[in-house]
């Protein structure tokens, strides 16, 4: 049995005490030795109880040792310049999304990373849902045929509640609403059932909140191999996550019944070809846990990470044309 890969948790804030406190529960593949956050007061009783060494500035740990791999939970802008500190560094990386905010961003992480023999992971735990893991399985083997459209919606009105100066509302960060806080994971997945996107038609709007960046915001994209993804999310109406998928040979629905803070499962809705629509209710699990020990098994070489550099760079480039249209109000090539 290998050992556990140590890791450092960049960013103490709320995602960044989720990881911890899940990762409590992979002691075999991930031990975290130490944490990085600038306000250091806010978690030190937390860190000395779990016994994880903290400090203040990124560069202790891009300078210990024991830390073989950094995860970043920080804020969007940052991500480029604290990934390739890392790779300097020789440390493996796992990024929150989004990964970066240009095409030319992620190409820039995913060549640093990839020249300097190192894993990137990328916090798209979705594609750990046990359903969505399972609908994924079914696409790829043809059990729904050509794939034609795909509907998705994840909302949730946790924002609501930040200072308007938070990192997460400012545009520099989050430049069209919850895109990049929640609509991210369903391009993800729509660009890796349909590939790489050609255009997006995406509106942003503000409609009762005042929320800087907008509450509400939808994108239409075209895939260059054929088919639609409806992707929509709102930061002020109540937690919904939903991922539809329709092929020529059936559909599945997926429904979380609860935010991935605090998973507690999901309604599956099954309608294949010449089958009675079935609906069944799937129990809860730690999606993010198992994308972090994902991670690390790819560290060790145990397994391949699934999500590829492809899919990664692909994912951003439509995000970057999503930023774009929010802007324009047009529809907008993908880079």
């Amino acid at each position: 049995m290998s050992e556990p890969v140590r890791i450092a948790l960049i960013g103490m804030g709320w995602w960044g005490k989720k990881m911890l406190a899940v990762l409590q529960a992979a002691p075999g593949d991930i031990q975290v030795v130490r944490a990085v956050e600038p306000d250091v007061a806010s978690v030190a009783a937390l860190c000395a109880e779990r016994g994880v060494a903290l400090s203040a500035d990124y560069a202790d740990a891009l300078a210990d040792p024991a830390v073989e791999a950094v995860v970043l939970a920080t804020p969007h802008e940052l991500h480029g310049a604290q990934i390739e500190a890392a790779v300097a560094a020789g440390k493996h990386v796992f990024c929150e999304k989004p990964l970066a905010l240009t095409k030319a961003g992620a190409e820039k992480a995913v060549a640093l990373c990839q020249g300097a023999g190192l894993v990137l992971g990328m916090g798209h735990e979705r594609r750990w849902d046990p359903p969505i893991a399972d609908l994924l399985a079914r696409a790829d083997a043809g059990e729904l045929g050509r794939i034609h459209q795909i509907e998705a919606n994840f909302s949730h009105d946790k924002f609501l509640a930040l200072d308007r100066s938070n990192w997460r509302l400012q545009a520099k960060n989050a430049p069209a609403g919850g895109m990049t806080a929640t609509g991210i994971h369903l391009l993800d997945l729509s660009v890796r059932l349909l590939g790489p996107a050609e255009s997006v038609l995406c509106h942003c709007e503000n409609l009762s909140s005042d929320l800087p960046q907008g509450d509400t915001v939808s994108a239409y994209v075209k895939f260059k191999g054929g088919g639609t993804s409806y992707v929509s999310a709102s930061l002020a109406n109540p937690f919904m996550s939903r991922f539809t998928v329709y092929g020529a040979k059936g559909w599945i629905d997926v429904r979380d019944k609860a935010h991935v803070e605090s998973p507690d499962g999901w309604i599956v809705t099954t309608g294949l070809a010449g089958q009675k629509i079935n609906t069944v209710e799937v129990p809860a699990a730690e999606p993010v846990k198992d994308n972090l020990v994902s991670f690390a098994r790819a560290v060790r070489g145990l397994e391949a990470y699934p999500i590829t550099a492809d899919h990664l760079i692909n994912n951003i480039a439509l995000l970057e044309a999503v930023f774009a249209s929010a802007l324009s109000g047009r529809q907008e090539i993908v880079p």
